[in-house]
């Protein structure tokens, strides 16, 4: 079906994936100061999961699919959102959101070597150089010793380079499976089983669950913002971008998102920026703008759970 062209609509969509994507990583960092991180992100994607079956009810989407397409969803959601946003939101107690913003910015270049590694997919030139920099970048990054000296800073990098690994094999993964055919109706399953994944992963760890009237307001108001943004717009909006204009367009998000994080970690959360972590974003960003330009289709998921299909450079 073909998907009329709206510029305002166009320019909404383009505010939610470059500010409401941007802005999960400090909303996160707030909530996460207060809950458990399993608990949290628990929540956030059983409450955003439910959501999205009684929007496509209301749209007459039907909600059946396949026990295969049950499966394959809940290792999806396992892969990218229990373990991938799980365990980054309990590396947000001990790392900036900024900071983990920048490394998670590295995402396509995990993927591409991962595509290497498993698939044996050459690397193009251009990606080599792409690599070459993002990992000048990545030591840049995590070679600050005012920021690694901080208690449980290393473990939290560590953690997020584990979460970007099972990432990129769940867009290995993504590319040969049988899924729900209709987009909304599959994240909501992937984001349904995944909360009920990391909600017994909590009650595992021995987390300590909270009713939301005894959350202060800032947590209220974060976890609001992450379900119903962070989770569902910013999603709709993406395909909806995905539909309308070229995938290149839709590819700078990658760029954006770090910046929009660097400044509200600083702005809200008082966060420090470095120097170094200015051309250590500089290096990095560089280096995903050429492997993201390469001939190459790929999966990136988002932080916020989302899968982006690129298709780069005719």
């Amino acid at each position: 079906m073909k998907v009329v062209k709206n510029t305002s609509l166009i320019i909404l969509a383009f505010f939610s994936i470059y500010v409401i994507w941007g802005s999960t990583y400090m909303l996160n960092k707030v909530a996460v100061a207060e809950l458990p991180p399993f608990f949290l992100a628990s929540i956030r994607f059983t409450s955003a999961g439910l959501l999205i079956f009684i929007i496509s009810k209301a749209m007459g989407k039907s909600l059946a699919i396949t026990r295969k397409q049950f499966i394959n969803s809940f290792i999806v959601g396992v892969l990218f959102l229990s373990f991938g946003n799980g365990i980054i939101v309990w590396a947000l107690k001990y790392v900036d959101s900024g900071f983990a913003a920048l490394e998670i910015s590295a995402q396509p270049l995990v993927v591409l070597l991962l595509m290497r590694l498993l698939q044996g997919k050459p690397i193009k030139v251009m990606s080599l150089v792409g690599v070459a920099l993002g990992i000048v970048g990545i030591i840049l990054l995590v070679g600050q010793q005012q920021i690694i000296a901080k208690e449980g800073t290393v473990l939290g990098m560590v953690m997020i380079f584990a979460c970007m690994l099972s990432w990129a094999y769940g867009s290995l993964f993504v590319g040969k499976a049988d899924l729900p055919k209709n987009f909304f109706v599959n994240t909501g399953y992937q984001m349904f089983t995944a909360g009920i994944t990391l909600a017994l992963a909590s009650l595992a760890f021995g987390e300590q669950w909270t009713a939301p009237s005894e959350w202060s307001d800032s947590v209220q108001w974060s976890m609001v913002l992450l379900i119903i943004f962070g989770s569902i717009v910013a999603f709709t909006s993406f395909n909806y971008l995905l539909k309308t204009v070229s995938p290149d367009k839709v590819a700078t998000s990658t760029y954006v998102n770090p910046i929009i994080a660097l400044f509200l970690g600083w702005y809200i959360l008082d966060e420090v920026i470095t120097t170094q972590s200015i051309v250590a974003a500089a290096v990095l960003l560089t280096g995903v703008y050429f492997i993201t330009t390469s001939r190459t289709t790929i999966a990136i998921p988002r932080f916020s759970g989302k899968i982006k299909r690129e298709k780069l450079e005719k």
